[in-house]
């Protein structure tokens, strides 16, 4: 399904105006991915999500849709579920191969995040699981999974490890790659998520960490020349989330 151009048009209204891009793919991407999902929810899943949301969203989706990133103090186990890391520089993702925590345990990934909690939403409205959290990590993950740097080298822990210079400031490549210098399938879920991460390994390889070797110094060029890949991540992110959505709750 292509992108339409009233999706490309509320990107845009949210990188120039609603929400300032301090780390995006922080708050404010995570913001804008559930914003552009919940504008297209089908009438069942609407409501699903509206009965799911804690009584504080106020039925705002995307006011919980960095509740992942808050509470990795608090669940430290979620963490590697984040992301997912690639061996360096083949720009390719297997699920088999990458999608493991650091002690080799199965599952541990953005990818098997996302297969989770789909299979845990499907029982909606009734379930053994948390469904509410359910539905606020499958939110976030929906848009790690398509952040380049969220499926990134192992040596380099997605960027984390490489410094660069935004100019003469100090950071590290996986926080340039957010910042607001850019002023801002398959046939099942499972396989989805898959060739979204496949997706992010090669925009992450073809973009992200072109020129940016250590301690680069990265100006407009750099940033400006990505701003385009930031824009299509965030706005496929939204449209797949509903997507999914729509198709959980039926």
């Amino acid at each position: 399904m292509g992108l339409s151009n009233f999706v490309y048009m509320m990107v845009f209204a949210l990188l120039t105006a609603g929400a300032p891009l301090s780390y995006a793919w922080g708050v404010d991407g995570h913001y804008m991915v559930c914003r552009i999902a919940q504008s297209r929810l089908t009438s069942a899943a609407s409501s699903a999500v509206l009965d799911l949301l804690p009584s504080g969203a106020n039925g705002d989706l995307a006011s919980e849709c960095s509740w992942a990133d808050n509470v990795r103090t608090a669940y430290p186990w979620s963490s590697p579920l984040h992301y997912v890391d690639t061996p360096d520089n083949l720009c390719t993702y297997d699920y088999t191969r990458d999608c493991h925590d650091s002690s080799g345990n199965a599952g541990y990934c953005v990818v098997g995040a996302i297969n989770n909690y789909t299979t845990q939403l499907l029982q909606y409205p009734t379930s053994t699981y948390n469904l509410t959290q359910a539905l606020m990590f499958l939110a976030h993950f929906m848009g790690d999974v398509h952040q380049p740097l969220h499926v990134g080298f192992t040596t380099d822990a997605g960027g984390n490890s490489i410094t660069v210079y935004w100019y003469t400031t100090k950071t590290n490549l996986h926080s340039s790659d957010q910042v607001s210098q850019w002023d801002a399938c398959g046939s099942s879920s499972a396989d989805c998520a898959n060739n979204f991460a496949t997706e992010s390994i090669q925009d992450a390889c073809s973009y992200a960490y072109k020129d940016a070797y250590q301690n680069a110094r990265l100006n407009d060029t750099y940033f400006l020349s990505r701003k385009p890949i930031v824009e299509t991540r965030i706005a496929q992110a939204g449209v797949r989330l509903a997507n999914l959505l729509n198709q959980i709750f039926v």
